[in-house]
Protein backbone atom coordinates (compact mmCIF):
# COMPACT_ATOMS: atom_id res chain seq x y z
CA UNK A 1 0.00 0.00 0.00
CA UNK A 2 2.65 2.15 0.93
CA UNK A 3 4.29 1.64 -2.58
CA UNK A 4 1.37 2.57 -4.18
CA UNK A 5 0.92 5.63 -2.13
CA UNK A 6 4.54 6.60 -3.31
CA UNK A 7 3.92 6.04 -6.70
CA UNK A 8 0.91 8.14 -6.61
CA UNK A 9 2.71 10.76 -5.85
CA UNK A 10 1.84 13.73 -3.36
CA UNK A 11 -1.56 14.71 -4.70
CA UNK A 12 -2.87 11.46 -3.40
CA UNK A 13 -2.89 12.87 0.16
CA UNK A 14 -5.91 15.22 -0.12
CA UNK A 15 -7.41 11.67 -0.91
CA UNK A 16 -6.33 10.01 1.80
CA UNK A 17 -7.81 12.49 4.02
CA UNK A 18 -10.95 12.77 2.38
CA UNK A 19 -11.53 8.83 2.66
CA UNK A 20 -10.69 8.93 6.28
CA UNK A 21 -13.35 11.55 7.17
CA UNK A 22 -15.58 9.88 4.98
CA UNK A 23 -15.04 6.77 6.99
CA UNK A 24 -15.54 8.39 10.13
CA UNK A 25 -18.91 10.22 9.19
CA UNK A 26 -20.14 6.63 7.90
CA UNK A 27 -19.30 5.03 11.08
CA UNK A 28 -20.31 7.78 13.36
CA UNK A 29 -23.86 7.99 10.69
CA UNK A 30 -24.37 4.19 11.81
CA UNK A 31 -24.34 4.78 15.23
CA UNK A 32 -25.82 7.84 15.35
CA UNK A 33 -29.06 6.57 12.83
CA UNK A 34 -30.45 3.68 14.86
CA UNK A 35 -33.96 2.91 15.27
CA UNK A 36 -33.58 2.78 18.78
CA UNK A 37 -32.45 6.33 19.35
CA UNK A 38 -34.46 7.62 16.82
CA UNK A 39 -37.86 6.12 16.55
CA UNK A 40 -38.56 3.23 19.29
CA UNK A 41 -41.37 1.13 17.33
CA UNK A 42 -43.41 1.03 20.76
CA UNK A 43 -43.04 4.64 22.17
CA UNK A 44 -45.89 6.21 20.55
CA UNK A 45 -48.24 3.62 21.53
CA UNK A 46 -46.73 3.53 24.86
CA UNK A 47 -47.48 7.69 25.30
CA UNK A 48 -50.88 7.61 24.10
CA UNK A 49 -51.38 4.75 26.91
CA UNK A 50 -49.71 6.98 29.55
CA UNK A 51 -51.65 9.85 28.70
CA UNK A 52 -55.31 8.59 28.69
CA UNK A 53 -54.84 8.58 32.16
CA UNK A 54 -53.75 12.61 31.90
CA UNK A 55 -51.10 14.87 30.87
CA UNK A 56 -47.72 13.04 32.40
CA UNK A 57 -45.93 15.14 34.69
CA UNK A 58 -43.05 17.20 34.10
CA UNK A 59 -40.32 15.15 35.63
CA UNK A 60 -41.69 12.01 33.07
CA UNK A 61 -41.98 13.94 30.13
CA UNK A 62 -38.22 15.07 30.71
CA UNK A 63 -37.44 11.21 31.17
CA UNK A 64 -39.63 11.06 27.62
CA UNK A 65 -37.37 13.54 26.09
CA UNK A 66 -34.06 11.92 26.67
CA UNK A 67 -35.50 8.48 25.54
CA UNK A 68 -34.96 9.15 22.20
CA UNK A 69 -35.45 11.78 18.97
CA UNK A 70 -39.07 10.60 18.82
CA UNK A 71 -39.23 10.90 22.95
CA UNK A 72 -38.61 14.48 22.15
CA UNK A 73 -40.76 15.30 19.63
CA UNK A 74 -43.39 13.92 21.53
CA UNK A 75 -42.38 15.41 24.74
CA UNK A 76 -42.30 19.02 23.63
CA UNK A 77 -45.95 18.57 23.23
CA UNK A 78 -46.24 17.21 26.13
CA UNK A 79 -44.17 20.20 27.69
CA UNK A 80 -46.68 22.57 26.29
CA UNK A 81 -49.83 20.75 27.56
CA UNK A 82 -48.21 20.74 31.14
CA UNK A 83 -47.26 25.05 30.60
CA UNK A 84 -50.47 25.52 29.40
CA UNK A 85 -53.61 23.10 29.75
CA UNK A 86 -55.74 25.14 27.40
CA UNK A 87 -52.90 25.37 25.40
CA UNK A 88 -54.47 25.10 21.76
CA UNK A 89 -54.43 22.56 19.27
CA UNK A 90 -52.13 25.19 16.85
CA UNK A 91 -49.95 26.08 19.25
CA UNK A 92 -49.30 22.20 20.79
CA UNK A 93 -48.69 21.51 16.91
CA UNK A 94 -46.24 24.25 16.51
CA UNK A 95 -44.30 23.00 19.66
CA UNK A 96 -43.63 19.52 18.19
CA UNK A 97 -43.23 21.13 14.95
CA UNK A 98 -40.17 23.37 16.42
CA UNK A 99 -39.36 20.02 18.08
CA UNK A 100 -38.42 18.35 14.91
CA UNK A 101 -36.56 20.44 12.94
CA UNK A 102 -33.96 20.92 15.66
CA UNK A 103 -34.30 16.99 15.37
CA UNK A 104 -34.21 17.00 11.87
CA UNK A 105 -31.00 19.33 12.07
CA UNK A 106 -28.96 16.63 13.86
CA UNK A 107 -30.24 13.80 11.77
CA UNK A 108 -28.63 15.47 8.50
CA UNK A 109 -25.42 16.03 10.43
CA UNK A 110 -22.37 15.29 8.77
CA UNK A 111 -24.63 14.21 5.38
CA UNK A 112 -23.69 17.59 3.56
CA UNK A 113 -19.89 16.74 3.94
CA UNK A 114 -20.07 13.28 2.56
CA UNK A 115 -21.69 14.52 -0.49
CA UNK A 116 -19.10 16.96 -0.71
CA UNK A 117 -16.35 14.60 -0.32
CA UNK A 118 -18.49 12.30 -2.90
CA UNK A 119 -18.46 15.33 -5.42
CA UNK A 120 -15.11 16.45 -4.46
CA UNK A 121 -13.17 13.02 -4.68
CA UNK A 122 -13.78 12.67 -8.83
CA UNK A 123 -12.16 16.20 -9.30
CA UNK A 124 -9.20 15.77 -6.92
CA UNK A 125 -8.75 12.36 -8.59
CA UNK A 126 -8.92 14.34 -12.27
CA UNK A 127 -6.31 17.04 -10.58
CA UNK A 128 -3.60 14.36 -9.94
CA UNK A 129 -4.26 13.08 -13.03
CA UNK A 130 -3.49 16.87 -14.65
CA UNK A 131 -0.52 16.74 -12.42
CA UNK A 132 0.79 13.24 -13.74
CA UNK A 133 0.18 14.43 -17.42
CA UNK A 134 2.08 17.69 -16.66
CA UNK A 135 4.99 14.92 -15.08
CA UNK A 136 4.57 13.12 -18.39
CA UNK A 137 5.24 16.10 -20.49
CA UNK A 138 7.92 17.57 -18.41
CA UNK A 139 9.79 13.68 -19.01
CA UNK A 140 10.33 14.98 -22.72
CA UNK A 141 13.67 16.72 -22.78
CA UNK A 142 14.04 19.96 -24.28
CA UNK A 143 13.84 19.91 -28.25
CA UNK A 144 13.38 16.67 -27.99
CA UNK A 145 16.33 15.40 -29.12
CA UNK A 146 17.86 13.34 -26.00
CA UNK A 147 13.80 11.69 -26.09
CA UNK A 148 12.04 10.71 -23.08
CA UNK A 149 13.17 10.30 -19.42
CA UNK A 150 12.15 7.02 -18.97
CA UNK A 151 11.66 6.96 -14.55
CA UNK A 152 9.91 10.12 -15.23
CA UNK A 153 7.26 9.00 -18.04
CA UNK A 154 6.55 5.98 -16.06
CA UNK A 155 6.04 8.42 -12.41
CA UNK A 156 3.93 10.36 -14.35
CA UNK A 157 1.59 7.37 -15.79
CA UNK A 158 1.93 6.30 -12.37
CA UNK A 159 0.34 9.59 -10.75
CA UNK A 160 -2.24 10.19 -13.40
CA UNK A 161 -3.90 6.40 -13.35
CA UNK A 162 -3.21 5.90 -9.19
CA UNK A 163 -5.16 9.42 -8.65
CA UNK A 164 -8.10 8.79 -10.84
CA UNK A 165 -8.79 5.64 -9.33
CA UNK A 166 -8.03 6.65 -6.29
CA UNK A 167 -10.68 9.02 -6.49
CA UNK A 168 -13.35 6.87 -7.70
CA UNK A 169 -12.82 4.58 -5.09
CA UNK A 170 -13.17 7.46 -2.71
CA UNK A 171 -16.38 8.55 -4.34
CA UNK A 172 -18.23 6.16 -5.17
CA UNK A 173 -18.42 4.72 -1.55
CA UNK A 174 -19.21 8.24 -0.12
CA UNK A 175 -22.09 8.65 -2.61
CA UNK A 176 -23.66 5.18 -2.12
CA UNK A 177 -23.47 5.78 1.94
CA UNK A 178 -24.83 9.26 1.51
CA UNK A 179 -28.04 7.89 -0.30
CA UNK A 180 -28.48 5.12 1.88
CA UNK A 181 -28.00 7.77 5.07
CA UNK A 182 -30.49 10.19 3.32
CA UNK A 183 -33.32 7.74 2.32
CA UNK A 184 -32.97 6.53 6.43
CA UNK A 185 -32.87 10.31 7.73
CA UNK A 186 -36.19 11.20 5.20
CA UNK A 187 -37.98 7.99 6.34
CA UNK A 188 -37.01 8.75 10.38
CA UNK A 189 -38.83 12.24 9.43
CA UNK A 190 -41.78 10.93 8.32
CA UNK A 191 -42.04 8.83 11.29
CA UNK A 192 -41.83 11.39 13.34
CA UNK A 193 -44.36 13.63 11.65
CA UNK A 194 -46.48 11.01 11.46
CA UNK A 195 -46.18 10.45 15.30
CA UNK A 196 -46.57 13.59 16.55
CA UNK A 197 -49.48 14.33 14.02
CA UNK A 198 -51.43 10.93 16.21
CA UNK A 199 -50.16 12.48 19.60
CA UNK A 200 -51.66 15.92 18.66
CA UNK A 201 -55.31 14.30 17.27
CA UNK A 202 -55.12 11.84 20.47
CA UNK A 203 -54.60 14.76 23.33
CA UNK A 204 -57.24 16.56 21.09
CA UNK A 205 -59.97 14.15 21.28
CA UNK A 206 -58.94 13.21 25.02
CA UNK A 207 -59.63 17.15 25.95
CA UNK A 208 -62.98 17.17 24.02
Amino acid sequence: MLSIIQAAGWPIWPLIACSILALAIIIERFFSLKSSKIAPPKLLDEVIGVTRTGIPSADVVTQLESNSALGEVLGSGLRALNADPRCSAEDLRASMEASGRRVAQRLESYLSALATIASAAPLMGLFGTVVGMIEIFGSQAPGGTNGANPAQLAHGISIALYNTAFGLMVAIPSLIFWRYFRARVDAYLLTLELSAQKLALHLRMLRK
